[in-house]
């Protein structure tokens, strides 16, 4: 099956959320019908430790680490998809962004 929307999740931390979704929305994500910049958006600790090889923005090596992050989910089209995540690459502050791309169906195309 083909799919033609992608349910976009990243996870950022707070103070960068605003220009992600920026990003976004820039890129095409978010568009839902006549509305664009369309997001939804949840408060949550991220933790990660950091392996000797990384280049962390956040934190050092072999330290774990606690930051306040948002979870930004958006609708991508599929057309749009690789540019949104180069997007999103650009702007994010991590070496190794969390994201999930999972396909998803339209609803209206059910009913």
């Amino acid at each position: 099956m083909d799919f033609e929307l992608y349910h976009l999740i990243v996870y950022v931390p707070t103070k960068e959320a605003d220009a992600v979704r920026k990003a976004l929305a820039n890129a095409g994500a978010g568009s839902i019908g006549h509305y664009d910049s369309c997001s939804f958006s949840t408060h949550g600790i991220g933790r990660f430790r950091p392996d000797e090889d990384a280049k962390p923005a956040i934190g050092a090596a072999s330290h774990l680490e606690e930051v306040k992050e948002e979870r930004i989910e958006v609708v991508v089209q599929h057309s749009r998809l690789k540019e949104t995540l180069n997007a999103v690459l650009e702007v994010h502050p991590y070496e190794e962004p969390a994201m999930h791309v999972v396909p998803m169906l339209d609803y209206r195309t059910l009913l």
